[in-house]
């Protein structure tokens, strides 16, 4: 059995190098797009430096209320149409780049839908370069003179960074040169043309205060996250025309530290801004682009440009690299660029571009979701889990958010009509993100080491060359003296030995005498001729000492002349010195003026294009108020001609009911005229009214709703209808064999709601006296309805007449007639229709569906 395998200790948490006591927020500024097309509607307008506004169109109802609202946005600086990319790198990138040198990470990304400009931001235009080929250039104008050569530096597996030294360098670079791999540009490479215009910036930028005591040397990559897989856009994969492989995705790792980095992913070293956005470029044409209802070339995926800045102290003699990983400093800078949003019923997405427009949304949506956690734990004190791991491009970036480094966020918008809807989600977004704080990352340590040790070790070894030169060459002079004193002791008779070993020798000596007076004699002849020499060389110097006399003479009065010439010439030079500060007084003047108009220039057409857009907005206002205007008079004018309609109509049928009221007693007053008086029907006498007055009931008004009048048809009396019987008390008993009878019917002296309210049909009784002088019988019937109010409405459908006719055709009396009839017979003589019944039947006024009627009791008039 095998023994327990012992757990490994977890290595101990570094501390993060920020400082949580200080923090700011995340930097948001807003670009706003110029429109495409002059006569398109607009929905932002630029109110300020830091403040926008948008509107919604014409046509568009925020609220449910249908109120017409604007507003206001704020962010850290907003750029309107006219800005330049210079303008915006200022303020935006460049302090990100500074950071950068200084040891810092930062994050750069842009925001917004789709069409909005977003590409155009990070990468530029022929002609215009962008934030990125401007980063780039503002990195290598700053660290130029002081990159280390390639391979110095190398990157491991592990988001770290390993320093070699010189020899383990050189190697690589043979090994590279060898290798048959394609080669990054160089300075001396002739630049592709299609990117040209975009590196040519001349603004030459860069950071005033860099560390010259340390070598640089500069990485990028270049990844994209589509459909949520990391792709390495800078791998050279075999092409194999037979069966292509696609692209492998990459995985998220976490390093020693904490900062999350793609596995395997290609770091490229670069040693100018041509090399590096020429690599850039590589990557660039393979990015997912697809064309789309919104845009030509809209971007399927995000792009991730990363630079990093590797750089280490020199040694104490300021020649080599300290060879201490500790103090090698890694600092980053990602610019992203993001998809835009989008809605898929505008873009008109099916399949892949359906599932990318999903990835893109999903992804956005999880980044605002960490954002919104973000600023929840840090408004409110909570500590919610933060989702970054829902998505590959939060996940990637996590550690910024975390206090690694500065994160800034540029919101592109279109300020098109159609794009209002995402807009506004854009700008919410924004302003949430600008309440989120990120920790500020501390400096750099320093490495202890004197500063100024290149320079010093430079100017050393300039002196040092000088020196040697003004010497003429101090060893090479000392072999030539040693050689010509070789020379001399050659030329000079060897001398023979001169050892004696016997006291009777006689022949050592006297060689050695002879040797020596050669010695002597070619010594004489030496200094002789050294003699002459010297007198020779002393005539030379003399001639040459007279000549330079008269040089000297000769260079006096030239210098003399020179001097007055070099006089006048400094007098001419102080005037036009004068003459320059004049000038250059003025040309400040002048730049001063121009700065001032430039100003004005630009203010005044912010304030024309505010006013432009204002106006437009007015019009619009204008063309929204008259189509409401115009809607609300066809409404009146139809309202009002209805009313006039039915006004007319009730007019006219209040003139037919009094038209008729009027034939009616014109009816009866002929017949009153042609009756005999003899023959006038019986009635009550007036005491005897007096005795037994009679309460009159009111019949409730008809609503103004009244139901439809129905068809008059005739109907079977089935015994399921109950009627009310309305016999009024001042009716005269008939001598007609018919009689009105119904059965299970209620009758009634005088129309109550409490009856009504039992039965479903009604029928009154009324008599009038007829143009032969007989009692005429009319059964008026109707069906009883139920009002909205609870109230009973009669509507009347038939009349019945009941009359009684002599077969002769003389006029007989229907009663008995009194022969003495009382005093006042002239006074209760029955002259209308009210007189005559005790309930008035009227048609009712304003009724659009024929007769409607209304019951008014009320109790009879003396006449006086």
């Amino acid at each position: 059995m095998k023994a327990a395998r012992a757990k490994t200790p977890r290595r101990p948490v570094p501390k993060k190098p920020s400082n949580p006591s200080l923090k700011d927020p995340v930097g948001v500024y807003c670009r706003v797009r110029p429109l495409s097309r002059p006569d398109q509607e607009c929905c932002i307008e630029v109110i300020n430096e830091t403040t926008v506004q948008i509107h919604p169109p014409d046509g568009y109802r925020v609220f449910r209320n249908g109120e017409y609202r604007e507003t206001q946005y704020s962010f850290k600086e907003v750029f309107g149409t006219l800005v330049v990319q210079k303008e915006l790198f200022d303020v935006v990138a460049k302090p990100l780049v500074e950071d950068l040198i200084r040891g810092k990470n930062g994050l750069l990304f842009t925001y917004g839908v789709t069409g909005s400009g977003k590409t155009h931001t990070m990468t530029g235009s022929p002609g215009d370069g962008g934030l990125l080929p401007r980063c780039l250039d503002m990195i290598f104008n700053s660290i130029g003179p002081f990159q280390a050569k390639r391979f110095v530096f190398k990157l491991d597996e592990k988001n770290g960074v390993d320093v070699q030294c010189e020899v383990d360098a050189l190697l690589e670079r043979q090994k590279r040169d060898v290798m048959p791999v394609p080669k990054t540009p160089s300075g001396k490479r002739q630049i592709d043309p299609e990117f040209a215009d975009m590196i040519n910036v001349q603004d030459h930028c860069k950071v005033e205060e860099v560390d010259e005591d340390n070598v640089y040397s500069v990485f990028v990559s270049y990844i994209e996250i589509y459909n949520n897989y990391i792709y390495d856009l800078l791998e050279e994969a075999p092409f194999d025309p037979i069966k292509p492989k696609p692209p492998q995705s990459k995985i998220l790792r976490e390093d020693q530290n904490h900062n999350m980095y793609v596995t395997g992913c290609t770091e490229v070293e670069v040693k100018s801004t041509e090399e590096a956005f020429e690599v850039f470029w590589r990557g660039q044409k393979k990015r997912r682009i697809a064309n789309t209802q919104l845009n030509r070339e809209s971007s399927r995926s995000h792009s991730v440009f990363i630079i990093k800045l590797a750089q280490a102290p020199l040694d104490a003699d300021g020649d080599n690299v300290l060879q201490e990983k500790e103090q090698i400093t890694l600092s980053q800078l990602s610019l992203v660029d993001l998809a835009g949003s989008e809605r898929t019923n505008r873009t008109k997405a099916e399949g892949n571009r359906l599932r990318e427009a999903g990835n893109i949304n999903q992804s956005l949506m999880t980044l605002r979701t960490c954002i919104e956690v973000l600023r929840e734990n840090q408004m409110y004190g909570t500590n919610k889990m933060v989702p970054y791991r829902d998505s590959k491009l939060t996940h990637l970036f996590k550690n910024y958010f975390d206090g690694e480094g500065k994160v800034r966020m540029i919101v592109c918008v279109n300020p098109k009509a159609e794009d209002y809807e995402e807009s506004v989600q854009v700008m919410r977004f924004a302003e949430m993100t600008q309440e989120v704080e990120v920790a500020r990352p501390v400096d750099k340590p320093l490495c202890g080491l004197t500063p100024g040790r290149r320079f010093r070790n430079q100017a050393f070894r300039e002196e040092l060359s000088r020196k040697l030169e003004i010497r003429g060459g101090p060893i090479n002079g000392e072999t030539e003296e040693q050689s010509v004193s070789e020379m001399l002791l050659q030329s000079f008779p060897p001398l023979p030995s001169c050892e004696l070993l016997d006291v009777n020798d006689d022949q050592t000596l006297p060689k050695l005498i002879e040797v020596l007076e050669k010695r002597h004699k070619l010594r004489q002849m030496l200094s002789e001729e050294f003699g002459k020499n010297v007198l020779a060389f002393k005539t030379m110097l003399q001639e040459f000492d007279s000549s330079i006399v008269s040089k000297e003479n000769y260079i006096q009065g030239k210098l003399s002349e020179k001097e007055k010439i070099i006089a006048g010439q400094k007098m001419e030079l102080e005037r036009l010195e004068k003459k320059t500060k004049t000038l250059e007084y003025k040309i400040e003047i002048l730049e001063k003026t121009a700065t001032i108009y430039e100003e004005d220039k630009r203010n005044l057409q912010q304030e024309l294009e505010s006013k432009s857009q204002k106006l437009q907005r007015q019009a619009s206002d204008k063309r929204r108020l008259e189509a409401r205007l115009q809607g609300m008079v066809v409404e009146t004018t139809m309202k009002w001609e209805k009313e006039c309609e039915r006004r007319v109509a009730a007019k006219q049928l209040e003139m037919q009911n009094k038209l008729w009221v009027k034939d009616e007693k014109l009816k009866q007053l002929k017949a009153i005229v042609t009756e005999p008086k003899n023959e006038k029907p019986e009635r009550p006498s007036r005491e005897r009214d007096r005795e037994k007055p009679v309460q009159r009931s009111v019949s409730p008004s008809p609503v103004p709703n009244a139901p439809p009048v129905r068809l008059r048809h005739r109907r079977s009396r089935s015994a399921g209808e109950r009627w009310v019987d309305h016999k009024p008390p001042s009716n005269l008993p008939t001598e007609t064999v018919m009689q009105p009878h119904v059965p299970h019917a209620i009758t009634v002296a005088a129309a109550s709601e409490k009856a009504l309210a039992k039965c479903d049909k009604y029928m009154l009784t009324h008599q009038e006296l007829a143009s032969d002088g007989e009692i005429e019988t009319k059964l008026i019937k109707g069906d009883v309805f139920k009002t909205r109010g609870g109230g009973q409405a009669v509507q009347f459908t038939e009349i019945e007449t009941l009359k009684q006719e002599s077969p002769t055709g003389r006029k007989r009396r229907s009663s008995p007639s009194n022969p003495n009839p009382p005093e006042d017979a002239a006074d209760s003589e029955w002259t209308d229709v009210e007189t005559r019944c005790s309930v008035a039947v009227e048609m009712r006024a304003g009724s659009t569906l024929g007769p409607g009627y209304q019951h008014h009791a009320q109790p009879k008039r003396r006449k006086p």
